[in-house]
C-alpha cells in the first residue's frame, strides 16, 4: 500500500507539472526566429539605410528561417555586442547567436551552450597604418594593440606577445566602432581582431588604403552558430541548417537550380530535397526543408560570394572556406 501510494503520487505530481515547450513549437507560436547578430560588421551582419539586415550570419538566420517556418522573412534580429550576446541566448532572450563566435572548450562547456559546428574558419590578425612601414607581426614589439573586450582576443594577443618575447600595451575598448575612433586617432598604433573582421573594419575606415593587414594569423578562431544547451531538436535543426548548405554546394544545387534538381534522379540528391526519404520527418521539420533552405539563400558558397567573397567590397578568398574537396575544410555529412 505504501509503494502503490507513493507511486500515484509520483504520477499525478508528473500529470501535473506544466509541459516545457520546445525552441521549435515556440518558434512556430511566436512567427519569427529571434536571431542575435553583431552591432554592425560589414559583409557578416549590418543593417543598411532601410534598417535591412545583410551579411552572412544574417543569411544563416534567414536560412534557419526558411527550414522551420518556409520564410527567409520571418526573423527578428537583436543587436548584440561582444559582452551581451552569451547572457542573452542564455536568458532566452534570442533563438540562437549567428555573431562571428569563436567556438572554444570553455564556451563549449561552461555557459550552457552549444556550438553547433563551423561555419567559418578564422584566426586573428593584425592591421597597422601604412606609414608605420611594418610588413611583420614580429616587428610590432614596443606598440600598443586595440582589442575588444569580452573576446578571446585579449588573450591570443598576451600568448603571441610572450611566446615572441616582444612587448606591447592592450587598450581595451567595449566595441568595435570604438576601437575604429581610436585606431584613427592614433590612440594605438595596431588592431588586432579576427582576420574576417578586419576586413569588415578597414572599409568604416576614412582612408582604407592607408592601412594593411598584415600576413600572421596568430590563432584558430572557428566561428559559428550558438545554441542554448537543453534542446536536442533544436540543437539538430540549427547544426542541419549549416550542414544543408554546404551539402547543397557539394550537390551543385543553387538558388537558380534546386527547382530542377527536385525532378533528378539521383537519389542523393531527390533525398536531399525531400522528393523521397523522411530526413525533414526525423528533425521534426517538413520533408522539403532543404529545398525551403537553398531557394530561399542559395548555398554555402553563394551566401560566402555575395556578402563576403572576392565579388563583394571585402574581397576574402574561400581559403580554408573552400569545400574539403576543393582544397578547404567545409565538409558537411551525408543527408541520409
Amino acid at each position: 500500500m505504501k509503494h502503490a501510494l507513493t507511486l500515484a503520487l509520483a504520477l499525478s505530481a508528473g500529470l501535473a507539472a506544466p509541459a516545457t515547450a520546445g525552441t521549435l513549437d515556440i518558434i512556430k507560436q511566436r512567427g519569427d526566429v529571434v536571431c542575435g547578430v553583431s552591432q554592425g560588421v560589414a559583409g557578416f551582419s549590418a543593417p543598411d539605410d532601410q534598417g535591412k539586415w545583410t551579411g552572412f550570419d544574417v543569411d544563416f538566420c534567414r536560412a534557419v528561417a526558411a527550414a522551420t517556418l518556409g520564410d527567409p522573412e520571418k526573423v527578428k534580429y537583436v543587436a548584440l555586442s561582444t559582452k551581451e550576446r552569451f547572457t542573452a541566448l542564455q536568458s532566452g532572450e534570442v533563438d540562437l547567436l549567428s555573431r562571428q563566435t569563436t567556438w572554444s572548450l570553455s564556451r563549449d562547456t561552461s555557459m550552457g551552450l552549444r556550438f553547433v559546428g563551423t561555419a567559418y574558419y578564422d584566426g586573428q590578425g593584425f592591421m597597422v597604418p601604412t606609414k608605420l612601414g611594418v610588413d611583420s607581426a614580429l616587428k610590432l614589439s614596443g606598440s600598443t594593440v586595440c582589442a575588444e573586450q569580452g573576446t578571446t582576443t585579449e588573450q591570443n594577443l598576451a600568448d603571441y606577445f610572450q611566446a615572441n618575447k616582444l612587448e606591447f600595451e592592450a587598450v581595451v575598448i567595449d566595441s568595435a566602432d570604438g576601437i575604429i575612433d581610436a585606431f584613427e586617432s592614433g590612440r594605438c598604433d595596431v588592431y588586432s581582431t579576427d582576420a574576417s573582421a578586419l576586413y569588415a573594419q578597414k572599409l568604416k575606415l576614412t582612408d582604407p588604403s592607408a592601412f594593411v593587414i598584415l600576413p600572421e594569423i596568430i590563432s584558430k578562431e572557428p566561428l559559428g552558430p550558438v545554441v542554448r544547451q537543453g534542446d536536442d531538436q533544436w540543437f539538430s535543426i540549427v547544426r542541419w541548417t549549416l550542414f544543408s548548405l554546404i551539402e547543397a554546394e557539394e550537390m551543385g544545387l543553387t538558388k537558380d537550380t534546386v527547382e530542377a534538381g527536385r525532378t533528378s534522379q539521383n537519389p542523393e540528391v531527390r533525398r536531399f530535397l525531400g522528393v523521397e526519404g523522411e530526413t525533414g520527418q526525423q528533425l521534426g521539420l517538413g520533408a522539403g526543408f532543404a529545398y525551403d533552405i537553398v531557394k530561399a539563400v542559395g548555398n554555402y558558397g553563394e551566401i560566402f560570394e555575395r556578402n563576403i567573397g572576392l565579388s563583394s567590397p571585402l574581397k576574402i578568398d574561400r581559403g580554408l572556406n573552400a569545400l574539403w574537396n576543393k582544397g578547404g575544410l567545409i565538409y558537411a555529412p551525408p543527408s541520409r
